[in-house]
């Protein structure tokens, strides 16, 4: 889990915007880590987190477009279904609003990266962190034989 710095470009919905805003932040050689894409009736909003927020904020200054910055989490999940679900119901049992989120379709080691605006980030980090210390807890617990094993083993050891 970290937090990063997301920024929400406000681009009009005119062929060529996005493409210019793409090309001079390629021509900065800015690495994009995450992206996502909407629109709205009138403009459209390119969120986007990247390795070198400075960068990014001088690029979208010289272009001149609205824009703004907000803190995000970044999670690094399993890729397999439900893992999103799992991080979603952790923050939802512990009564933390998610106001939106998206994912990246890969990261290292064959993990995502979920991005997470939450109203409570410090408690949204504290409860991830705790989550991840329990399961490596448990996953430690479970190889050097330090749990009751399930039913399932126990009726397959009674064999």
């Amino acid at each position: 889990m970290d937090t990063r710095v997301q920024f929400s470009v406000f681009l009009a919905n005119k062929p060529g915007v996005l493409p210019q805003v793409c090309r001079e932040l390629g021509k900065a050689k800015i690495n994009i880590i995450a992206l996502t894409m909407m629109d709205a009736v009138e403009h459209g909003v390119f969120r986007m987190i990247a390795k070198d927020p400075d960068k990014v904020r001088e690029v979208l200054k010289k272009l001149n477009v609205p824009m703004t910055e907000t803190e995000v989490m970044v999670i690094t999940m399993a890729n397999r279904p439900g893992a999103l679900a799992d991080v979603c119901e952790k923050l939802s049992s512990a009564h933390v609003a998610i106001s939106y989120m998206y994912c990246t379709t890969g990261a290292a080691g064959g993990k995502t990266l979920g991005v997470f605006k939450v109203a409570n980030i410090k408690k949204a980090a504290k409860i991830i962190e705790n989550h991840k210390s329990t399961a490596r807890d448990t996953k430690a617990k479970l190889r050097r034989g330090q749990t009751n094993p399930t039913p399932r083993r126990r009726a397959a050891a009674r064999r």
